[in-house]
């Protein structure tokens, strides 16, 4: 592992949910995809892309998801109550207190994503120099998800706003998060501690840290997945049917 800070990784993987829309019993993130627990494809990501350390945030049946994972070097940070992805991160702060480097966030329910398309993302924000890096898809029909939203000189990201929050000019935006990012450690740590609840949800939105970057001029840049499939989201029965059918 070189010692420059910027090819420095660690990995936050959100796997807290319980994933209602699966109508099972079981956490989202322990349901079986050809023969393997969903949260496996996101460790086993974390890993081929070379990270140091991985704290998995862990909430509903945490402790049946520690035991399936048991004995693989993850560190395991509870989240208490599920109020945000915002609130989820900040769990992991003391993990992190003195590490210097790039978190890449992971969501413990994307089973598809390519080491590829990982890859690139870690060497776009090198290469951009970006305290934040946003991976995005482009969709024909983005409805429900978040919207990224680019302004400024150079057309950079300035804010992610919620599909909920969204106004009618910002939903006929197309490109939209994915929930994965790379961030600067201690950027990361010090925005999701100022976060508020102040949206639909009443929840803390890590899609915040944007605007708090931009407010103190840093760098935010996308990297757009070309295959909108490989950062599809499982939250349904059918939708881990049809993971199924394309691996």
């Amino acid at each position: 592992m070189t010692e420059n800070k910027k090819e420095r990784w660690s990995a936050i993987i959100l796997a807290a949910g319980k994933g209602t829309r699966m109508k099972s019993d079981v956490v989202k993130v322990l349901h079986v995809l050809c023969g393997k627990p969903l949260l496996s494809y996101s460790v086993d990501m974390a890993r081929a892309v070379g990270v140091e350390k991985i704290a998995v945030i862990i909430g509903h049946q945490g402790d049946l998801v520690r035991e399936a994972f048991k004995g693989q070097g993850l560190i395991f940070v509870k989240q208490p109550e599920q109020l945000g992805t915002g609130h989820a991160v900040l769990q992991a702060r003391d993990v992190f207190r003195d590490y210097e480097g790039t978190i890449l966030i992971l969501c413990g329910d994307v089973p598809l994503l390519r080491v590829s398309t990982v890859k690139d993302l870690l060497a776009c924000h090198v290469s951009g120099e970006s305290v934040i890096t946003v991976l995005t898809t482009i969709l024909d029909d983005p409805a429900g998800y978040g919207r990224i939203v680019k302004g400024g000189k150079y057309g950079s990201v300035v804010k992610i706003v919620e599909a909920k929050d969204a106004s009618c000019d910002e939903k006929k935006i197309r490109e939209i998060n994915t929930g994965i990012y790379c961030v600067n450690s201690k950027f990361l740590f010090d925005a999701v501690a100022e976060i508020g609840n102040d949206n639909a949800q009443k929840e803390y939105y890590l899609t915040d840290m944007i605007e708090i970057a931009v407010k103190r001029g840093f760098k935010i840049i996308s990297v757009i997945a070309p295959d909108s499939f490989e950062v599809m989201g499982i939250n349904t029965p059918e939708d881990l049917e049809r993971a199924s059918v394309y691996l």
